[in-house]
Protein backbone atom coordinates (compact mmCIF):
# COMPACT_ATOMS: atom_id res chain seq x y z
CA UNK A 1 0.00 0.00 0.00
CA UNK A 2 1.15 3.54 -0.65
CA UNK A 3 1.80 5.73 2.36
CA UNK A 4 2.41 9.51 2.26
CA UNK A 5 4.46 11.56 4.74
CA UNK A 6 4.20 15.36 5.16
CA UNK A 7 7.79 16.51 5.55
CA UNK A 8 10.01 19.54 5.25
CA UNK A 9 13.32 17.64 5.05
CA UNK A 10 12.30 14.29 3.44
CA UNK A 11 13.61 12.48 6.53
CA UNK A 12 11.04 13.18 9.24
CA UNK A 13 7.30 13.73 9.54
CA UNK A 14 7.63 17.30 10.76
CA UNK A 15 5.08 19.30 8.78
CA UNK A 16 1.50 20.49 8.91
CA UNK A 17 -0.24 19.04 5.85
CA UNK A 18 -1.19 22.42 4.39
CA UNK A 19 2.26 23.89 5.06
CA UNK A 20 4.33 20.88 3.98
CA UNK A 21 7.05 21.70 1.50
CA UNK A 22 7.27 18.03 0.48
CA UNK A 23 5.21 14.87 0.47
CA UNK A 24 7.27 11.67 0.46
CA UNK A 25 5.48 8.57 -0.82
CA UNK A 26 6.54 5.02 -0.03
CA UNK A 27 5.16 1.61 -0.93
CA UNK A 28 4.92 -0.25 2.40
CA UNK A 29 4.22 -3.92 2.99
CA UNK A 30 4.73 -6.32 5.90
CA UNK A 31 8.09 -7.56 4.65
CA UNK A 32 9.53 -4.66 2.66
CA UNK A 33 9.16 -1.05 1.65
CA UNK A 34 10.59 1.24 -0.98
CA UNK A 35 10.61 4.93 -1.78
CA UNK A 36 8.25 5.82 -4.64
CA UNK A 37 8.59 9.59 -5.06
CA UNK A 38 8.91 12.97 -3.39
CA UNK A 39 6.63 15.77 -4.50
CA UNK A 40 7.75 19.33 -3.78
CA UNK A 41 5.30 22.19 -3.33
CA UNK A 42 6.02 25.90 -3.51
CA UNK A 43 4.13 29.15 -3.12
CA UNK A 44 2.70 30.64 0.08
CA UNK A 45 2.05 27.38 1.91
CA UNK A 46 1.50 29.02 5.31
CA UNK A 47 -1.44 31.15 4.25
CA UNK A 48 -4.31 30.01 6.43
CA UNK A 49 -7.67 29.82 4.72
CA UNK A 50 -6.08 29.28 1.32
CA UNK A 51 -7.88 26.09 0.32
CA UNK A 52 -6.32 26.21 -3.17
CA UNK A 53 -3.01 25.00 -1.72
CA UNK A 54 -4.67 21.72 -0.63
CA UNK A 55 -5.91 20.63 -4.08
CA UNK A 56 -2.48 19.74 -5.54
CA UNK A 57 -1.58 17.89 -2.35
CA UNK A 58 -4.80 15.88 -2.35
CA UNK A 59 -4.21 15.06 -6.02
CA UNK A 60 -0.62 13.96 -5.28
CA UNK A 61 -1.68 11.50 -2.55
CA UNK A 62 -5.01 10.29 -3.99
CA UNK A 63 -3.77 6.72 -4.40
CA UNK A 64 -2.22 6.57 -0.91
CA UNK A 65 -3.95 4.69 1.89
CA UNK A 66 -2.39 6.53 4.85
CA UNK A 67 -1.06 10.08 5.34
CA UNK A 68 1.28 10.83 8.25
CA UNK A 69 1.32 14.49 9.36
CA UNK A 70 2.53 16.60 12.28
CA UNK A 71 -0.80 18.47 12.11
CA UNK A 72 -3.75 18.90 9.80
CA UNK A 73 -6.59 21.40 9.78
CA UNK A 74 -10.25 20.43 9.81
CA UNK A 75 -10.81 21.23 6.14
CA UNK A 76 -7.67 19.34 5.09
CA UNK A 77 -8.62 16.34 7.23
CA UNK A 78 -12.13 16.28 5.76
CA UNK A 79 -10.76 16.35 2.21
CA UNK A 80 -8.19 13.64 2.97
CA UNK A 81 -10.83 11.37 4.53
CA UNK A 82 -13.24 12.07 1.65
CA UNK A 83 -10.56 10.59 -0.63
CA UNK A 84 -10.41 7.43 1.50
CA UNK A 85 -7.02 8.32 2.93
CA UNK A 86 -6.51 7.71 6.65
CA UNK A 87 -4.68 10.65 8.32
CA UNK A 88 -2.24 9.74 11.12
CA UNK A 89 -0.96 12.53 13.38
CA UNK A 90 2.45 12.22 15.05
CA UNK A 91 2.89 14.07 18.36
CA UNK A 92 6.47 15.11 17.67
CA UNK A 93 8.75 14.92 14.63
CA UNK A 94 9.52 11.27 13.87
CA UNK A 95 11.85 9.66 11.36
CA UNK A 96 9.98 8.35 8.32
CA UNK A 97 11.99 5.10 8.46
CA UNK A 98 10.92 4.55 12.10
CA UNK A 99 7.26 5.09 11.22
CA UNK A 100 7.53 2.68 8.29
CA UNK A 101 9.07 0.01 10.53
CA UNK A 102 6.30 0.46 13.14
CA UNK A 103 3.66 0.15 10.40
CA UNK A 104 5.35 -2.94 8.91
CA UNK A 105 5.43 -4.57 12.36
CA UNK A 106 1.66 -4.05 12.71
CA UNK A 107 1.12 -5.38 9.17
CA UNK A 108 3.07 -8.56 10.03
CA UNK A 109 0.77 -9.16 13.01
CA UNK A 110 -2.98 -8.77 13.16
CA UNK A 111 -3.79 -5.26 11.92
CA UNK A 112 -6.72 -3.49 13.62
CA UNK A 113 -9.98 -3.29 11.61
CA UNK A 114 -9.37 0.31 10.45
CA UNK A 115 -6.01 -0.71 9.00
CA UNK A 116 -7.41 -3.81 7.28
CA UNK A 117 -9.96 -1.52 5.62
CA UNK A 118 -7.25 0.95 4.60
CA UNK A 119 -5.14 -1.89 3.17
CA UNK A 120 -7.95 -2.80 0.78
CA UNK A 121 -7.97 0.67 -0.83
CA UNK A 122 -8.11 0.36 -4.59
CA UNK A 123 -9.05 -3.32 -4.52
CA UNK A 124 -12.41 -4.54 -5.71
CA UNK A 125 -14.67 -5.57 -2.85
CA UNK A 126 -16.18 -9.00 -3.21
CA UNK A 127 -18.73 -10.76 -1.08
CA UNK A 128 -19.14 -14.51 -1.13
CA UNK A 129 -22.37 -15.21 0.70
CA UNK A 130 -22.07 -18.96 0.16
CA UNK A 131 -19.14 -19.25 2.59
Amino acid sequence: MKVAFATQDLKRVDAHFGWAKNIAIYEVGPESHHFVEAIEFDGDLKEDGNEDKLAPKIEAIKDCAILYVAAIGGSGAARVVANNIHPMKVNQPEEIEDLIEKLATVLRGTPPPWLRKVMSKGQERTFDFDE
